[in-house]
């Protein structure tokens, strides 16, 4: 069986956006998963999607038997976070983590498991916030 992230999103607001992930490792990982798409119509903002505007605010985790990077989603990502034991990151005061826009950057984060063993799991909450392009 191949193993999959659980996706919910707690708050999708014309600003916020907030997803909540878990897994239940099988021990196959994860490696590159899209777990958040920042170019779907599902997030967008006055019709369009916030993209390489998407900023991170917060993470809240519990990792436990691995460990999770998370990735700017580019032509070569670009590192974000490596997660292991619980915590959170938080980058409010900072007004986020912005997007690096390194070539072919979508805006995308991507999530992959390192040393994950059958059993292992992790719940992530992102707190994010949806830019729009300046004029």
């Amino acid at each position: 069986m191949a193993e999959s992230v659980t996706s919910q999103v707690m708050a999708n607001g014309p600003r916020n956006l907030i997803v909540k992930l878990t897994d239940v490792s099988d021990g196959s990982g994860l490696a590159a998963v899209k777990i958040v798409d920042a170019q779907s119509i599902a997030f967008s903002v006055g019709g369009q999607a916030p993209g390489v505007h998407l900023k991170v605010r917060r993470i809240a985790y519990d990792v436990h038997g691995m460990v999770v990077r998370l990735q700017w989603e580019a032509t070569d990502p670009v590192d974000l976070a490596t997660l292991s034991g619980f915590g959170h990151l938080d980058f409010r005061r900072l007004q986020g983590i912005p997007n690096p826009k390194a070539p072919g950057a979508t805006g995308s984060i991507l999530l992959t498991t390192i040393g994950a063993a059958a059993g292992s799991a992790f719940t992530l909450e992102l707190e994010m916030v949806k830019g729009v392009p300046q004029a």
